[in-house]
């Protein structure tokens, strides 16, 4: 995991242009420091590569809000950002525990909070980026989780949640959009390029230390990966039924999004002019 770097820049230094773009929301909505940005949307809309953007634009540190790259090892099969690719930006929230071991909303929460204080501390502004909706609504709604006295956060699973109506916190939350079929290429593209030597040393290693049964591995690309490298399918077929996993996914995260009001839905090129014009001014 990066750890942050010195010398980024503070609030409110960056490009002094004013990008063009949708209308800037009212800064007197969020307060006087700039918010916690959280950019969310489908399994391969582009959630990184614009976050990464933004958070070099903006001196920004971001906190991933995804289920599956909390897990060590599992590196391209969840499509984490390589060290070329977050090129110098502090990244949090990746190989947080083994895939063996458990690890629950609950815990991402108490995770991402120390996180955006420590950011903020450093005068610099938290990206919480990311497709899983049970963690973003944790965060953004303050869920509240409870336990018997005592014991760790994550033990239990009773929990009280607030509606999504109103956000409890200092938060601009974005959502990326696709048309349907310019999705579903996209999502064609991103396996046919994860299918390569990389993956399958990956996925074989995976399985020699966990075991093809451990339950993170029992679902997205390793399984169609470990199917292939066992023979039982074909690379074609392997491909096609990973991308109808990956489209499933996408529509079922799409479903939980499109329930919340909160969320300001952008085109992805417009995402990156519409912070910095929010942020910079």
């Amino acid at each position: 995991m990066m750890t942050p770097a010195g010398g980024r820049k503070t609030f409110f230094e960056g490009p002094k242009t004013r990008p063009s773009g949708p209308e800037r929301p009212e800064k007197e909505a969020f307060g006087q420091d700039p918010p916690t940005i959280v950019i969310l949307g489908p399994t391969g809309s582009g959630k990184t590569g614009v976050s990464i953007k933004i958070a070099k634009a903006i001196g920004g540190e971001i906190i991933s809000a995804d289920s599956r790259a909390i897990y060590k090892g599992m590196d391209i099969g969840t499509a984490k950002p390589t060290r070329e690719e977050m090129d110098g930006v502090p990244h949090f929230g990746l190989d947080l525990v083994n895939p063996d071991e458990r690890f629950t909303v609950a815990d991402w929460k108490a995770y991402a909070e120390a996180k955006i204080k420590e950011i903020r501390a450093r005068n610099h502004i938290p990206m919480v980026v990311g497709g899983t909706g049970l963690y973003i609504d944790a965060l953004i709604y303050d869920y509240h989780f409870k336990g018997p006295t005592g014991q760790k956060i994550g033990d239990f699973e009773q929990k009280t949640c607030s509606d999504r109506t109103e956000v409890k916190g200092n938060f601009l939350i974005i959502g990326i959009k696709w048309p349907t079929e310019v999705l579903r290429e996209r999502l064609k593209l991103r396996i046919d390029q994860m299918f390569s030597e990389d993956l399958y040393h990956e996925t074989r290693e995976l399985v020699e230390k966990y075991g093809f049964n451990c339950g993170a591995m029992k679902s997205d690309i390793y399984e169609y990966a470990w199917k292939y490298l066992s023979g039982e399918l074909t690379l074609e077929k392997a491909k096609e039924l990973c991308f109808y996993e990956d489209y499933h996914l996408a529509k079922r995260q799409l479903t939980w999004f499109k329930r919340n009001e909160n969320i300001k839905w952008l085109e992805l090129e417009h995402i990156y002019p519409f912070v910095l014009k929010y942020i910079v001014g």
